[in-house]
């Protein structure tokens, strides 16, 4: 299966069945234990990102460009705390529920823009550029390209998560459990740090401020590297 496919599948399955399922576990209503779990995962992961740009204390300075913003889960409490914030997605429904929930949370403003584009056609300047939970969804090779892209568009930080490639995770991955449940259709690929490090390396970034996420079905590795 090449990268060209495997955008199509997330493309359509975040435009159909998987939009209902991850809307869910973004949201706050009720879900099964293992959703609950994921939930709580990617909800960590935005707190340290948060955390992070927080601690920094020039939050309302700052253009970011969140690719592959979800339902707003990031983007939103970043234009609240005052950045000017670019939002994409490949789904074009995921991307109407993140300027519903925007509405709700700021009422009718123009931050964040929100678009519907494909990582790859992302395009313009950004102080930050940040890409949570997507590199997941692509193979190393793809990753790798995609990475490069993002340090392109970058004139000062990048900050992004993958699932780490562990031997315990490569398990997991085997048996079938790492993302349970009948509506997983999106591969899983896990990705080895060395690796990422070496792309922001050789884009000109130096690897700055890193953690982890782990829960039971959620295991995200975040990196946050600034520009040589």
């Amino acid at each position: 299966m090449n990268a060209a496919d495997d955008k199509t599948i997330v493309r359509e399955y975040f435009n159909s069945t998987g939009f209902d399922r991850w809307k869910r576990i973004y949201g706050d209503g009720e879900v099964n234990k293992v959703q609950l779990d994921i939930r709580n995962g990617h909800q960590q992961t935005v707190d340290t990102v948060l955390g992070w740009l927080k601690a920094d204390n020039n939050l309302p300075e700052l253009s970011i460009c969140d690719a592959g913003c979800g339902v707003g889960s990031l983007s939103i409490p970043l234009a609240v705390d005052g950045a000017k914030v670019y939002a994409t997605d490949i789904s074009e429904k995921m991307v109407e529920e993140a300027r519903d929930r925007a509405k709700q949370t700021l009422g009718n403003t123009e931050n964040p823009t929100f678009a519907v584009q494909d990582l790859e056609s992302l395009s313009g300047s950004y102080h930050t550029v940040i890409c949570l939970d997507v590199l997941i969804h692509y193979p190393q090779e793809k990753a790798d390209e995609m990475i490069s892209h993002l340090c392109s568009l970058a004139q000062s930080r990048i900050i992004l998560s993958f699932a780490p490639k562990t031997c315990a995770l490569s398990i997991l991955k085997k048996i079938g459990s790492f993302f349970p449940g009948p509506s997983k259709a999106t591969r899983a690929y896990l990705h080895r740090e060395t690796d990422g490090v070496k792309i922001l390396e050789s884009n000109g970034f130096s690897l700055q401020r890193q953690a982890m996420t782990k829960t039971r079905f959620y295991f995200s590795r975040l990196l946050e590297a600034t520009r040589n």
